[in-house]
Formats: structure tokens, C-alpha cells, sequence
């Protein structure tokens, strides 16, 4: 498949795959499937974009608060909320204390478990919260806030698919995706959303960068405790290092020292 080819085949799984910008999906394969990944921070940047434009807008007719929960709404519609739905079943898996096909046929379940309900809560809140502060902040450093954790939350997407991870199931959309993002993109990825960062927290440009490498950090550890309890990744497992990635880098933008 010509490399032109593959290019816009993994643009269009990328942005059908984080979004539901009305984008007609094209050829679908491993190596189309890891262009998608190595993507998907892009997609993430364009979606904190949005976001971004939503908060501003809202912000200036309504309260914080009221903006952020507008923004977090925005947020749920522009991804279907497939991101939070695999945060509740991760949760609910690891909450079970069960591994491998056990706690597999607890994240296929239709039902949210207590465990999934209070991280859905727990995320939505802090998300929220953040928004509303960064509201206060001057245009371009909310944008680069939220543009940053987006884009660093499906930099975690990247991260969980690269090259020796392994997917949990035969099928579905771990096993399409998993191991197929090499170092060169993984690479590319973590400088884009680092410099993505920078500008987020006004007169201090280093937390935007360490808030988006502590979140990393988190997830690596996380992806690792998900792998050796499942025995791989998950589509589910994927949606959740979305949301846990952009809430901690969230939060990271508004710590003060």
C-alpha cells in the first residue's frame, strides 16, 4: 500500500477512531491501524481546539462552573463518550481483583460497577474543576491547556500501542492496534505534546512540559499493572489511558507551588 495511501487511511481510522467529526472511514489494517495511533495526538490537539473554543465561548455569557460543564458535555458528544465508557469497565476489571478471562468478561459486561461509577465521578469532577479555572487565564494559555492535555491524553493511546505490547483478545480493537507504533513515532508524539505544553501555564513554561511528563510516567505504570492483571491491552484499556493521561495533566496545569 503506497505510503500517500496508508497516510490518509490512518488519518481517517485516527479521526473516526477519537472522534465523530464526519469523516468516512477508508481501508483498515495493522499498518494503517498504527498510523492511526501515532496520530492520534493530532487528533487529540484538534479536539482540544474545539474544546477550547467551547469553554471560551460559554465562558463569556456564563459562570465558570456552568462553562466547564458545558465543555466536559462538548467533550463527551465529540468522542461519543467511548473514552469515559472504557475508563468505567477498566476500572470495574481491575476493581474485581480477578486477571486475565475473568476480569476480561467483567469489562464486556453491559452494567457499571460502583468501582467504575466513582472514577467516572471522580474524573468528570476534576475535569471540570480544572476548566473552570482555566476560564480566568488569557486566551492563548487556556487554549494551550487544553490543547495539551487533549492531544497528551491520546499521546497515551500511542504509547499503550507501541512495539512489544501485547493485546488481551484475539480480536476487536486491541488486537488490531496493539505493537504497531514504532520508537520513531512514539518519539515524534512526546516532543509534539511536550512543546504543545509549554505555553499552558502562564510565566511558568516548565510545569506545562512536567505535568504532561508526570501523566506519562503514571500511565507507563498503569499500562504495565493492566498488562500483567488482562494480558494485554483492550480498546477499553485505550479509552481509559485517554481519561486518566488528560485528567492528570489537567490537574497538573493548576497545581501551584
Amino acid at each position: 500500500m503506497p505510503a500517500e495511501s496508508r497516510l490518509l487511511a490512518g488519518t481517517r481510522l485516527a479521526l473516526t477512531t477519537f472522534s465523530t467529526l464526519p469523516v468516512r472511514a477508508g481501508r483498515i489494517d495493522r499498518p494503517v491501524a498504527g498510523t492511526a495511533m501515532a496520530l492520534a495526538p493530532a487528533v487529540g490537539a484538534l479536539l482540544g481546539a474545539l474544546l477550547a473554543g467551547a469553554l471560551l465561548l460559554t465562558g463569556a455569557f456564563a459562570p465558570p462552573l456552568v462553562a466547564a460543564g458545558v465543555t466536559v458535555g462538548v467533550g463527551a458528544l465529540l468522542t461519543r463518550g467511548l473514552h469515559l465508557d472504557g475508563l468505567a469497565d477498566t476500572v470495574d476489571a481491575l476493581g474485581s481483583y480477578r486477571r486475565g478471562a475473568a476480569a476480561l468478561e467483567i469489562m464486556k459486561k453491559p452494567d457499571v460497577g460502583p468501582f467504575g461509577v466513582v472514577a467516572l465521578v471522580v474524573v468528570l469532577l476534576v475535569q471540570a474543576a480544572v476548566l473552570a479555572d482555566l476560564v480566568g487565564r488569557s486566551g492563548p494559555a487556556c487554549l494551550a491547556a487544553v490543547v495539551a492535555a487533549t492531544a497528551a491524553g491520546r499521546f497515551g493511546v500511542t504509547l499503550a500501542c507501541r512495539r512489544g505490547v501485547p493485546a488481551a483478545r484475539p480480536d476487536g480493537l486491541g488486537a488490531l492496534v496493539a505493537g504497531t507504533v514504532g520508537p520513531v513515532a512514539l518519539a515524534v508524539g512526546a516532543v509534539t505534546v511536550v512543546l504543545l505544553a509549554v505555553p499552558a501555564v502562564p510565566g511558568r513554561p516548565w510545569q506545562g512540559p512536567l505535568a504532561v511528563a508526570a501523566a506519562l510516567a503514571v500511565a507507563l505504570t498503569l499500562l504495565t499493572h493492566v498488562v500483567r492483571r488482562l494480558g494485554g491491552i483492550t480498546g477499553d484499556v485505550l479509552g481509559a489511558t485517554v481519561e486518566v493521561v488528560t485528567t492528570l495533566v489537567y490537574l497538573g496545569l493548576v497545581l501551584s507551588a
